[in-house]
């Protein structure tokens, strides 16, 4: 590891420090004449063969081995022109009494490319500072070797198409907090797609203590999910560097549909479901899909009203106890309402099918400047995929109401204009 690459198109080495090897060999066994890890290497070259040079290339992605530094070594870092400023350093050393010795290391592996670690000038300096190796011994080079490689090729094996960005929304619902991690959501998504990076986007309002029964929970969790959404996702996918979401959500309905309108049909996305039995987030094997059941209202001129009936089957009367006796109720239901419903993403796609003719039907009945008042009963994936459904200009505004136990029924939650 004694010797730098000096080569300016090509990978051939020649060392500058050294006129002579002999010389160098008497120098350094002056300065370590007992030193076991130093031994004698004859009839090896020091020349690299090229095929070895292409592994070493290839396997690095070009960039520095070093740890944390990574810099691209095809091109100069103050011009930017192409140039190759790689140097091929040698763990264990090839020298007899170069920097970690080779002791332990066969005459023919010296240049092989396990044991040459890709780097700059810079960090090639640092890591041959120390004539015994220093705070560099050869199981840290190889493990930043190692480790740097697996990271390329984990990154180079990705399908562009499948990276996707993480995203985390939770609220109260109830007393209890919504337990949400990057980990169940990065193994979830496997190995359909992939984090993008390896953190999430989380859009949750922290150590809030108010519950649906406090007056001003609606105003200020919608302002904060609105908020935070322009300033984390929004942006990010007007300026292209967001292309694909993963929702992962759990909070009160009306704010997982707000959560599904923010997040729209323009950009792609996949929603997920936490399941209950067994509890995860990754989709089972079954894929039996229930048919999805719409009931029409007998009188359409009252207000209108959509009932999700999905998760729980909502009785007429608790609809008509908010809104009047006159109301106008359509439902889309299925034979046995329950929380474990959806169970695959054909579903899921078949509901935003039914979804979209239905909301036109109900548009096309009552007009799209009435207000349409949303009841939902719906797992959370559903409640995200109904508000990524609306199409803002065309729809009709709606009023999204959540079943509140402790103020005895149905109370308003927001309204999308």
């Amino acid at each position: 590891m004694d010797n730098k690459n000096v080569g300016t198109s090509g990978f051939g080495i020649r060392d500058v420090n050294t006129p002579s090897e002999s010389g160098v060999r008497l120098q350094y066994a002056a300065a370590f004449p007992t030193n076991p890890s130093f031994k004698e290497v004859k009839d090896i070259s020091r020349s690299i063969s090229a095929t070895t040079q292409n592994l070493l290339w290839g396997r690095s992605a070009g960039r520095c081995e070093f740890a944390g530094c990574n810099k691209p070594l095809w091109k100069s870092s103050i011009t930017q022109e192409g140039v190759n400023i790689g140097q091929k350093a040698h763990i264990y050393s090839f020298s007899n009494c170069g920097p970690r010795g080779n002791d332990g290391i066969s005459s023919q592996e010296l240049n092989s490319t396990e044991n040459l670690i890709l780097v700059c000038h810079e960090c090639h300096k640092n890591i041959d500072s120390a004539k015994d190796g220093g705070r560099y011994p050869v199981s840290l080079v190889q493990q930043m070797k190692r480790e740097h490689e697996r990271r390329i090729e984990s990154v180079t094996g990705i399908d562009p198409t499948r990276k996707s960005h993480v995203l985390l929304y939770g609220a109260k619902i109830g007393e209890f907090g919504a337990p949400l991690s990057f980990a169940n959501a990065a193994s979830a998504m496997f190995p359909d797609r992939y984090p993008t990076s390896d953190d999430a986007i989380s859009l949750g309002l922290k150590n809030s203590a108010a519950s649906e029964r406090d007056q001003y929970f609606w105003l200020t969790e919608q302002d904060n999910l609105e908020k935070q959404f322009s300033r984390r996702v929004q942006e990010r996918i007007s300026d292209g560097e967001v292309l694909h979401v993963s929702v992962f959500s759990l909070a009160p309905q009306p704010l997982l549909i707000r959560l599904g309108t923010l997040l729209g049909d323009i950009t792609p996305c996949d929603v997920y479901q936490l399941h209950r039995e067994p509890q995860t987030w990754s989709w089972p094997s079954e894929e039996n899909v229930p048919e999805l059941i719409v009931k029409e209202p007998s009188s359409k001129t009252g207000k209108p009203a959509l009932v999700l009936s999905l998760s729980a089957t909502i009785d007429p009367t608790r609809v008509t106890s908010v809104l009047g006796g006159d109301s106008s109720i359509w439902t889309i239901t299925v034979q046995t309402p329950h929380n474990d419903l959806i169970k695959s993403r054909e579903q899921l796609g078949q509901l935003r099918i039914a979804l979209r003719r239905l909301f036109d039907q109900i548009k096309l009945t009552h007009g799209q400047h009435e207000m349409l008042h949303i009841f939902p009963a719906a797992p959370v994936s559903v409640c995200v995929e109904f508000g990524r459904v609306r199409m803002p200009k065309a729809d009709m505004p709606w009023t999204i109401y959540d079943q509140v136990n402790g103020l005895g029924g149905f109370v308003k939650a927001l309204s999308i204009s």
